[in-house]
């Protein structure tokens, strides 16, 4: 089954500002909150529906990209944007998107399923790195551990209700208005909405509980990432303090170590491929190696400098799956700089043959030409 176009969902035109999408989803979010309609599975699907096209369409890059690809930017592992739709999971939405409500539910969204004053799940705080790649294992995806040290709750670490909301992780507050008394909720400013603070603590801890250790995370990298693309490791960022709360994620941040030889465009690879002038003019065979593998080309007898040869699909494949780039070899004859006196001799001599005089035809084509192909 396709899936609803997120402009549909908020109901907004493709030409929408930031403030109006922004309006649209606090206005939906607002109506289908599972607060006001508890037990309602289909109010519950339009809030996380409203919750995933907002986190695409409000981000410049990730809306620029679904704009060009629709859905297909986001699908799958190597998306990098968007919550899955239906498994998205709610506290993300909360933690993500609670302050655009303002004051008027405040610390309220940090629960959900009715009523104010249940107990918020605390998220621990994100972590970034950067991990490098070549561009073989970026053609191939691959899997990095890395080691990082990350703040995790200490052992031994006790717990008790925090006294100041009662273990629900928020205070309400009744204000007069208007349009009568209005009931806002806000986060426990004594347990930071973790309902709970700490009794006692190991040596070594620091105040909140935590200790900071080194692990090893495995990163699954999927093939036909760019410099630039950020990934998610979920549940691998900073531990929060409290029995119920949940960890931050790690940010993996990708970037490329540039090729001695190789050169990328997109999912296009350009390789520059030197010969003598003999092998030009009598044709040879060589042995090129590609992001995937040796491959043995032909060169034909005659060949111009600035030939280029295509290796359809030996480039690299698309993140968005949209196939696989091609692998360009761009022909350079190397002139000979020094001549002994039988070369310079023979040389000489072909000044004015006939044969060694330039006689492009119509399927020699132009260096713009040439251009233009690689492009089409």
């Amino acid at each position: 089954m396709a899936k609803q176009d997120f402009y549909e969902i908020l109901g907004i035109s493709k030409s929408a500002s930031q403030a109006e999408i922004k309006k649209a989803y606090r206005k939906m979010a607002i109506k289908y909150h599972p607060d006001k309609n508890p037990g309602d599975k289909t109010a519950e699907e339009n809030f996380k529906k409203a919750a995933e096209a907002y986190e695409v369409l409000s981000d410049e890059n990730k809306k620029a990209r679904y704009d060009q690809y629709g859905h297909a930017a986001f699908d799958g592992p190597q998306g990098g944007g968007g919550f899955g739709g239906g498994g998205m999971n709610m506290e993300d939405i909360f933690s993500q998107f609670g302050d655009i409500f303002g004051g008027g539910f405040g610390g309220g969204f940090g629960g959900f399923g009715g009523g104010g004053q249940r107990q918020a799940r605390v998220k621990g705080t994100n972590m970034r790195i950067r991990v490098k790649l070549t561009l073989e294992e970026i053609a191939k995806g691959i899997e990095k551990k890395v080691k990082v040290r990350r703040k995790v709750q200490a052992e031994g670490v006790k717990y008790k209700t925090c006294s100041t909301c009662n273990g629900s992780g928020q205070q309400m507050r009744v204000t007069n208005t208007i349009l009568g008394r209005m009931q806002t909720a806000t986060t426990c400013s004594t347990c930071s909405g973790a309902g709970e603070i700490i009794s006692s603590k190991p040596n070594g801890a620091d105040a909140q509980g935590l200790i900071v250790k080194e692990e090893t995370v495995s990163i699954n990298i999927p093939a036909g990432v760019t410099e630039g693309v950020q990934l998610k490791v979920g549940g691998k960022g900073n531990d929060a303090p409290g029995k119920n709360s949940i960890s931050g994620d790690l940010l993996v941040l990708i970037e490329e170590v540039p090729h001695e030889k190789l050169k990328r465009e997109g999912t296009n690879i350009h390789y520059d491929l030197y010969i003598n002038f003999s092998e030009a003019v009598l044709g040879t065979s060589k042995e090129v190696e590609t992001v995937t593998g040796k491959v043995k080309i032909k060169i034909d007898a005659g060949t111009q400098s600035g030939k280029i040869l295509r290796l359809k699909g030996k480039g690299l494949p698309s993140i968005e799956r949209y196939g696989t780039g091609d692998f360009l070899i761009h022909i350079n004859v190397w002139t000979p700089q020094e001549l002994d006196k039988e070369q310079k001799t023979f040389f000489e001599n072909m000044l004015e043959n006939d044969n060694f005089s330039p006689n492009p035809n119509k399927s020699d084509k132009s260096f713009f030409e040439k251009v233009k192909d690689m492009f089409s």
